[in-house]
């Protein structure tokens, strides 16, 4: 075999096999979509009276989605854990549903976040199985600490993210 018909080969070989398992597997891989926000506290201290609120649309009823706790943090936090509680509305309704969440966020020896520093990262899913919104629309959730001490120091941001279960 010649150096042009091996060539020739190998050409033919990408192009008939390679190329297109590249572009399924590209497309097999699409991200879930999901929504995230995080709000700041510049004097990194969340007071009862902050409640931030998270507002999303859901169009796609029959998709279920993991919903996260999103929680930054320094290393000078006192606590090893958060209370939080979230008041959801749904699109439509006057009144709200309201879930108490107790999330851990050390054991007896280290924080159970990722840390940098002096600054630790807390993604916790608040729900063990995935949800399924019922209504299409705009959702509003409103998110307290709910500990005995106001302001809460030394925390940095408060988030939520939903994702997508594919």
């Amino acid at each position: 075999m010649s150096f042009d018909q091996v060539d020739y080969l190998c050409h033919m070989f990408l192009k008939k096999l390679v190329i297109p398992i590249a572009c399924l597997f590209i497309i097999g891989c699409e991200e879930s979509s999901l929504y995230q926000k995080v709000v700041f506290f510049p004097e990194q201290a969340w007071s009862y009276s902050n409640r931030p609120v998270f507002n999303f649309n859901i169009s796609d009823t029959s998709a279920k989605y993991r919903v996260f706790f999103v929680f930054r943090h320094t290393d000078a936090y006192e606590y090893n854990n958060i209370w939080i509680q979230l008041a959801s509305h749904l699109p439509g309704d006057t009144t709200s549903r309201s879930d108490r969440f107790n999330i851990p966020l050390a054991n007896e020896k280290q924080w159970l976040g990722t840390g940098m520093d002096d600054i630790y990262d807390h993604r916790v899913l608040l729900y063990p199985q995935p949800i399924q919104f019922k209504k299409a629309g705009n959702y509003s959730v409103e998110c307290k600490q709910d500990m005995r001490i106001d302001p809460l120091n030394h925390v940095m941001n408060v988030g939520l993210r939903l994702e997508k279960v594919n």
